[in-house]
């Protein structure tokens, strides 16, 4: 016999109290652990089998699966928060509110408010009423190095399926995002007395021909791929952050440019990571100036669902909502590349995410639980 679950503002309550923040500075990093091992245990009083993937460092992956068969729904989402401003927030980031309508606390938006949501779906559900299996799976570290995410491959339950992951969408479906990605240019010349040209190689010269090289490539981009489903409709590349030098009278004898690339869907992120680094070798030939490049993080790629999808056409019949395309990225495109077809629907608003006093609305939870269980009603019960 199943144990009862706890009343849904319990569930979120439980959750936000386990921080979980991931960070690309060690001193803020947290394990996810605990977020993870509460997850498990209730999953289990469901009557889930439940596999817990360490990855490392205290990082941890959930997969959990009720039922059996070749297709089935994944229920996806990850378990780690961003660090949070405690001196903006006006209430405990780790300990529920209700107020206003709204739940406040850090992870309630983004995105600890779907698995307590999956939970509620979940309640009454029984083994043998499905035909195919509900699976769920948690992850780590999206919000830095995609860590779970990149695990997925290992993990054969999730492949070939339909997919959801909860992140904040304001119960609209999502079908598509761009890709991200960040690359350091470092051009490196010679520094010299700044009387004489002759004595040094200029490096911050050699900058600007690249970044015209890298301006002109961003028009063509832009003119080439067009996707009318974004706001933005076309690739972005952003010259974010630029140091050389070191003094008025010295020859720059080194550069540093950093730039941000959002790829359309078809566009591949090695494939451009490639091309930028042809184009600014091109931009530098004959000038004596060398060139090394780093990529910052991995890059993300973009991300699109056919809109013919079993999975699109239901999650736009049950939200009474055409698909959108989103200007954020997502793990979607790391279960996409395992075959499974993927939307983006939470409960959640963006525009919450990373904020202080985070909040849900509460009048979202009740929709999202009735439009999960009508996913799970059509591809675990028909």
């Amino acid at each position: 016999m199943k144990t009862p679950l706890p009343p849904f503002p319990q569930l979120l309550a439980e959750l936000i109290a386990l921080p979980s923040v991931s960070s690309a500075d060690a001193g803020l990093d947290m394990s996810n652990r605990h977020v993870i091992h509460r997850l498990a245990g209730w999953l289990e009083d469901l009557g889930f089998g439940v596999e817990e993937h360490a990855l490392g460092g205290d990082k941890w992956n959930l997969v959990a699966v009720l039922g059996t068969g070749a297709g089935g729904l994944v229920l996806a989402g990850h378990t780690d928060t961003v660090p949070w401003d405690d001196a903006l927030w006006t209430s405990d980031p780790f300990r529920l509110a209700e107020r206003d309508g709204r739940f406040y606390g850090l992870g309630t938006s983004d995105m600890k408010s779907f698995f307590a949501v999956i939970l509620e779906a979940l309640r009454d559900l029984r083994a043998q009423d499905l035909t195919q299996p509900v699976i769920v799976l948690a992850t780590a570290d999206e919000e830095t190095s995609m860590s779970g995410a990149r695990a997925l491959a290992r993990y054969p339950l999730v492949h070939d399926r339909a997919a959801v992951i909860g992140e904040p969408t304001a119960l609209r479906p999502v079908r598509m995002h761009k890709g991200m990605m960040m690359e350091a240019i470092r051009v490196i010349g010679r520094s010299g007395h700044s009387s004489d040209p002759a004595l040094g190689n200029n490096a911050l010269e050699g900058m600007q021909r690249v970044m015209g090289a890298l301006l002109e490539w961003r028009d063509e981009l832009q003119a080439a791929h067009r996707e009318p489903l974004f706001r933005v409709p076309h690739p972005t590349l952003n010259l974010g952050h630029i140091h050389g030098g070191d003094n008025p009278n010295r020859i720059c004898g080194r550069c540093e440019l950093h730039i941000d690339l959002r790829p359309t869907p078809g566009l591949a992120v090695d494939a451009l990571r490639r091309e930028m680094q042809q184009r600014v070798a091109d931009a530098l030939a004959g000038s004596g100036l060398g060139v090394t490049f780093e990529s910052l993080f991995e890059g993300i790629p973009a991300f699109a669902t056919d809109p013919a999808t079993a999975i699109v056409r239901a999650a736009e019949g049950l939200c009474q909502a055409p698909a959108e395309a989103a200007a954020f990225a997502t793990e979607a495109p790391y279960l996409s590349a395992l075959g499974t077809h993927t939307v983006v629907l939470g409960p959640g608003d963006i525009r919450q995410a990373h904020q202080p006093d985070e909040y849900l609305a509460m009048e979202n939870v009740a929709p999202m639980v009735d439009v999960l269980r009508g996913l799970i009603q059509r591809f675990c019960m028909a």
